[in-house]
């Protein structure tokens, strides 16, 4: 039976953790704080990340108020068309690709709507006055400040199901991957600087992702319960999603729907994607997790990792599911110099794949062969991709068996995909967008529409020096022992000389003692059902993982034990550990 926990909490400490459920004990408390405020007009104001639900929120909070006057900021920006002649450069016309946006929200609002709305307010001696809606911040000065947010994956979710559109846009039933593409290259990105602004002036933080169900807390409480997050190990809500070669290993092993199709991917280590679950007292409280990477950027990466990647998460975890499915599509990253230079990016998409599980005829393809003719390769493809003839993939490429725990590197430059009756846990960099496809087994994708390939992108960074002796001499098992006892084997895995993470993989049937050294670290239990992660000085609580399921342990953590656990006690158990080189 699966233990694996789909929803993992954290249990927020504290007596004055004040929580609210439903628009009627929400509203409750709004009533009482505008009560309180001795001022003859009163400023109600509920900031909105993009994708928010404002007639819900119109409905169930502000009209129920009874205002005098009521802005919904986002009149006062710039139409959808107008914004677009704004952001094409980084929108380009590329289906999937944009370039990361330097804007600033406040660059969208037209000035004399926001100076008329300004005049609207100050005429209004005494009453109550409520701005809501993306920026709302920009508009003025409020007495009571709501943030109201929601996680990436749930805006996917309204993309997808065409209940929304873009910032200011109608543009509902627009191909998903453009909508994406806008969200992720230039309105999150926008709404990102927008949110870090105001951390410590909000008085609620408002959790809109469920439908007709808002949760409510301070924010004094929605502070104390990051800055606790920081000094402890945790979990992210891990999601999962269908996909064209999806397979069935993550149905038994997560304990999924038994009814889908498919599972192909589990995020359940990407904070700019994945979510924060906050137990406050009875009530739950879901938050992006990169927030917490926004509030405590130095406490959760490491001084030096700071220094280096800002208010990013440098490391990503993720699953990628071809048991009983299929090949994933033939691809490669972008090298450095390319992603900065075509994309905005500071850093690029280097991984590895780590075998979680594999059948006997698992493979990963990985490099070209040897005397390979890219010239010809690139017409081979290029044929392929106008439908007049199959991709001969194994001409060109090498062809690995791939056995549980076995560890492939894949520096930015290599041309690789998983076969089928793989379990990959993929170690990686975080900018994961970035994927070139150069063939896709003549597939479309589950909206019927074929798959994008980027073969212009693709042949510009392969490196034709990783051929099969190079691989299987550079990216195949580089297992090093650091360390070896009676109960506690070390090993270093990779990554690759040019990636900056390192692995190590932990063999151990007793309690064993690490210490951050400067870094985040991320791990997942890769062997074994159960490990206990302990406090050698009892600075934290005693945190429980199972099987396949990824933590993370903040660099302010400093020490921590693992030890095998529950039904593991007695057993060998393994993690794999990531971390950045400092």
């Amino acid at each position: 039976m699966s233990n694996y926990d789909k929803f993992p909490e954290i249990r927020i400490l504290g007596k004055e953790n004040s929580a609210w459920q439903g628009y009627k004990d929400i509203q409750n408390e709004i009533s009482k704080s505008i009560n309180d405020i001795q001022n003859s007009n009163v400023v109600l104001m509920v900031d909105c990340y993009p994708g928010v639900r404002y007639q819900e929120i119109l409905e169930g909070l502000i009209l129920p108020l009874r205002p005098d006057l009521i802005i919904h900021s986002d009149d006062l920006a710039f139409s959808g068309e107008k914004i677009t002649e704004m952001i094409q450069r980084n929108l380009t016309d590329d289906r999937v690709f944009g370039v990361m946006s330097s804007h600033k929200l406040s660059e969208f609002f037209d000035p004399t709507l926001v100076d008329n709305a300004r005049a609207s307010i100050a005429k209004i001696e005494s009453g109550l006055i409520v701005v809501y809606g993306v920026g709302a911040r920009l508009i003025c000065n409020p007495n009571v400040l709501i943030y109201a947010d929601l996680a990436r994956w749930e805006i996917q979710q309204r993309y997808r199901s065409k209940e929304l559109g873009n910032w200011k846009m109608k543009n509902f039933d627009e191909d998903t991957l453009r909508k994406y593409k806008r969200g992720y290259f230039v309105e999150w990105r926008f709404a990102d600087r927008h949110k870090k602004e105001l951390f410590t002036e909000i008085d609620y933080l408002l959790d809109t992702n469920e439908k007709n169900d808002p949760k409510m807390i301070s924010g004094h409480a929605y502070l104390n319960g990051l800055q606790q997050i920081v000094t402890q190990p945790f979990r992210v809500v891990p999601y999962f999603d269908p996909g064209v070669w999806g397979g069935q290993w993550m149905k038994e092993v997560c304990n999924l729907d038994r009814n889908q199709e498919n599972f192909a991917w589990s995020f359940d280590g990407v904070p700019e994607e994945n979510s924060l679950y906050l137990r406050y007292n009875d009530v739950k409280i879901e938050v992006p997790a990169i927030n917490l990477v926004f509030r405590h950027p130095v406490e959760l990466l490491g001084d030096k990792v700071h220094a280096r990647f800002g208010t990013e998460f440098p490391i990503r975890f993720d699953f990628l599911d071809t048991v009983e499915g299929q090949k994933l599509s033939l691809q490669v990253h972008p090298l450095t110099e390319y992603i900065q230079e075509n994309f905005g990016m500071h850093y690029t998409q280097d991984e590895s794949y780590y075998i979680l599980d594999a059948k006997e005829d698992a493979t990963v393809y990985l490099g070209v062969k040897e005397n390979v003719n890219k010239e010809e390769m690139f017409e081979d493809l290029r044929k392929a991709n106008e439908g007049l003839e199959s991709f001969r993939a194994e001409k060109y490429v090498n062809k690995f068996p791939a056995r549980k725990h076995d560890h492939f590197l894949i520096p930015a430059g290599t041309i690789h995909c998983s076969g089928e009756n793989c379990m990959v846990l993929e170690i990686s960099a975080t900018p994961y967008i970035f994927t070139f496809k150069l063939w896709d087994w003549d597939r479309v994708g589950l909206d019927g529409l074929p798959r994008p390939v980027h073969i212009e992108h693709g042949e510009k960074v392969i490196q034709w020096n990783r051929d099969t002796k190079w691989v299987e001499e550079n990216l195949i098992n580089r297992i090093e022992a650091i360390k070896e006892e009676e109960h506690w084997i070390e090993e270093r895995t990779g990554l690759h000389e040019r990636e900056f993470i390192e692995t190590r993989r932990h063999w151990f049937s007793k309690m064993t003692s690490h210490q951050t050294n400067g870094s985040v670290h991320v791990l997942n239990l890769v062997e074994g059902e159960e490990a206990i992660i302990e406090s050698p000085t009892d600075n934290f609580e005693p945190f429980i993982v199972h099987y396949a399921e990824t933590f993370f342990i903040p660099e302010n953590v400093k020490e921590y034990t693992i030890r095998p656990y529950g039904r593991a006690e007695g057993k060998t158990i393994g993690v794999i550990q990531a971390f950045v080189r400092v």
